[in-house]
């Protein structure tokens, strides 16, 4: 696991634009955390990082919005409303996940017997002060192994450890 800090949306979008220089299309983020803690600003961060010039909103009402980045097209979904682990086949979560996209879903935790072994966990929890965050980034499965290193690199400069 890799922790980093940031201390306000900015940091915390440019913290999300060094972890998209480590993705490939058919990665799933899993972003985790309270209400207000900063999953969509690190989208936005990604998605910037990936050449997305759409506007990135939550999709708290949508469930799911589609951009197109410059060489990758990202899914952006939103569990939030998600109340029975069978309401995840309405979302065709399966065929979003078998495509060359790179998708980032909000409240992930919430479906994780739903989704595939691999994928990175972002974790954002309230620092000391109001904008502070603490970000804990944790791969799992195969896929991300041979990239952890670059990973922990591309975060370093937020303080992040091992």
């Amino acid at each position: 696991m890799t922790t980093a800090y940031t201390s306000n949306a900015g940091q915390t979008q440019a913290l999300a634009a060094a972890i998209a220089e480590v993705c490939i299309p058919g990665d799933l983020l899993v972003l985790v955390g309270d209400l207000g803690a900063g999953k969509t600003a690190f989208t936005q961060g990604f998605g910037r990082a990936l050449g997305v010039t759409a506007a990135i909103t939550s999709p708290t009402f949508t469930l799911a919005n589609e951009y197109d980045g410059d060489d990758v097209l990202i899914h952006h979904l939103d569990v939030y409303r998600i109340e029975q682990l069978d309401e995840v086949r309405d979302l065709a979560l399966s065929e979003l996940l078998d495509g060359d996209a790179i998708t980032l879903i909000e409240w992930g935790d919430a479906i994780l017997p739903a989704l595939p072994n691999d994928y990175l966990e972002v974790r954002l929890t309230y620092g000391e002060g109001d904008d502070d965050r603490v970000v804990e980034i944790r791969a799992s499965g195969a896929r991300w192994v041979p990239r952890t290193s670059v990973l922990q690199a591309a975060t370093q400069k937020w303080g992040s450890t091992c």
